[in-house]
């Protein structure tokens, strides 16, 4: 994993520790964005996704087109750098020291995820948030899964692709570049079981279900 000189971690004697955060990893087409929506909206917690590019963007001071290019995208070996006329780089050092784009992305959204750690309970899906607040006390990482097959019904339910191999080459694609995000910034395994708290196959249960069961696990574990 890269080491980032701009990249201060939280201790956790700093941290907001009534907030509770769940954090939702998940394959293509498995429904983890819509179960982190029902679970948003079950706990009365503020809800991040893309949300994360956009706000990220607005602090740096660039376009949200720029974080969407390199949203869950593991760096090339020939990522561009930030030039230092962008502005910003007395605020985080990141014109200074030179990280590549793809890093000093990943590193600005890390910081977006601590920040809402700090002021809100939440949800928040994907961009290796369980692995950016593994200091933080109340945190729940559930990662969501499902036969290729059950994927790419799903997929095409939505109406995002036209045929069914279509459908299967964007969710092996998809799965691929999460993978190798994950890997790439964490020390630790994308969808390996000891990565999360909750593992859950949506082929097997229903949406509601799913809810039911989190909800039931954060009651246990924080006695809320």
């Amino acid at each position: 994993m890269p080491t980032f000189a701009c990249g201060k971690k939280p201790h956790k004697a700093d941290m907001n520790t009534d907030n509770i955060i769940i954090t939702v990893g998940r394959q293509f087409g498995s429904g983890g964005r819509e179960l982190g929506r029902r679970l948003a909206a079950a706990f009365g917690f503020s809800y991040y996704d893309r949300e994360l590019l956009h706000e990220a963007a607005r602090q740096m001071g660039v376009s949200a087109d720029l974080f969407e290019s390199h949203d869950e995208k593991a760096p090339s070996f020939f990522s561009g750098l930030f030039p230092t006329s962008f502005g910003y780089g007395s605020m985080t050092g990141y014109g200074a020291t030179g990280i590549g784009k793809s890093e000093a992305i990943y590193e600005m959204q890390t910081e977006v995820i601590r920040t809402i750690a700090q002021k809100e309970s939440a949800v928040i899906v994907g961009r290796t948030a369980d692995y950016a607040l593994r200091n933080f006390p109340r945190c729940v990482n559930i990662f969501v899964s499902a036969p290729e097959d059950a994927c790419v019904r799903r997929i095409m339910e939505r109406g995002e692709f036209a045929s069914e191999a279509e459908a299967r080459t964007a969710c092996r694609k998809h799965n691929k570049l999460r993978a190798s995000y994950y890997n790439f910034y964490t020390d630790k395994t994308w969808g390996a079981a000891e990565s999360y708290d909750i593992c859950l196959d949506s082929s097997h249960l229903s949406m509601d279900d799913m809810v039911d069961i989190i909800k039931l696990y954060v009651g246990r574990r924080f006695g809320v």
